[in-house]
């Protein structure tokens, strides 16, 4: 009875801040994507529930004691079953590993159980989650605005379209990047409704920005490095850094320029290259 649910990288490839609520919340207007990398999670028949961490950057949840897949499960009622996540991603990355892995919990616990709630429930239960939760239960390319709540259709990506994604193994808290950011807000992007090959489609995304990136700079030079080893690459098409950072990626043609790029990153950083990931059944 064992069950496996995919919790693939949620990836900004822009990111405007377009006003402040009263209630200090940013609105934002981004494109995200997901994937190469992922976490997975697992569940098992157990008595109680429970959430056993392994993989290479278990450790940093290892003092979390109200872990996001946990919460996940406690919106869904709590009922028992043993559950372990395989933590790939790193940890306060800007590729929403944590969102990944809540919005994995809801999709894994609601088959596990045969709750047969809709994605619309599960992304209603998401959303006090945290912002990027709502989008990553979808896990599909999909263009987020207000405080995560609204989403709409992503442009048609080209299908050879690939992602190198490197962190300089550096952590980042969101609400530092947040409170070190400029003052002032950018307009909404304007896209096309398809984008017929990946060199057009980075044509207009360089026409936007990430209002974060300077901010995550400031507070982490090594992304200026990350990002001019990316950006260096012969074959990248562009390079920018994905929600409050560290992780920055470029977008290549073609999954095998993704992987050589990748094998040209510095070994003491991370490093995952490949095409977008499927969206969940």
């Amino acid at each position: 009875m064992s069950m496996l649910e995919a919790a693939p990288a949620k990836i900004n490839l822009f990111l405007h801040v377009t006003g402040r609520r009263a209630d200090g919340y940013h609105l934002l207007d981004s494109l995200a994507v997901f994937g190469p990398a992922m976490d997975r999670l697992y569940a098992d028949p157990g008595p109680a529930l429970s959430l056993a961490v392994r993989g290479p950057f278990a450790e940093g949840l290892s003092a979390e004691p109200d872990n996001l897949v946990l919460r996940a499960a406690q919106a869904l009622g709590g009922q028992g079953a043993a559950l372990r996540l395989e933590k790939n991603l790193p940890v306060a990355s800007g590729i929403g590993g944590g969102s990944a892995d809540a919005a994995a919990a809801l999709r894994l616990l609601n088959r596990f159980h045969g709750l047969g709630l809709s994605p619309a429930a599960l992304r209603e239960l998401a959303l006090p989650l945290g912002a990027d939760v709502p989008v990553c239960v979808e896990s599909r390319p999909m263009r987020m605005q207000g405080v995560g709540e609204m989403m709409l259709p992503a442009p048609r990506l080209p299908p050879d379209v690939a992602l190198l994604l490197v962190n300089p193994r550096l952590p980042l808290a969101t609400p530092a990047v947040f409170r070190a950011r400029q003052p002032g807000f950018s307009p909404p992007a304007a896209l096309p409704e398809a984008w017929h090959d990946a060199a057009h489609m980075a044509a207009d995304l360089a026409r936007c920005g990430n209002d974060l990136q300077a901010a995550a700079i400031g507070l982490c030079p090594p992304v200026a490095e990350v990002l001019a080893a990316i950006a260096a690459q012969p074959e990248c098409l562009l390079a920018r850094m994905s929600g409050s950072g560290a992780t920055c990626f470029g977008i290549f043609k073609a999954s095998a320029a993704a992987h050589r790029a990748a094998q040209a990153m510095p070994r003491s950083w991370w490093s995952a290259a490949g095409p977008l990931a499927e969206p969940p059944a």
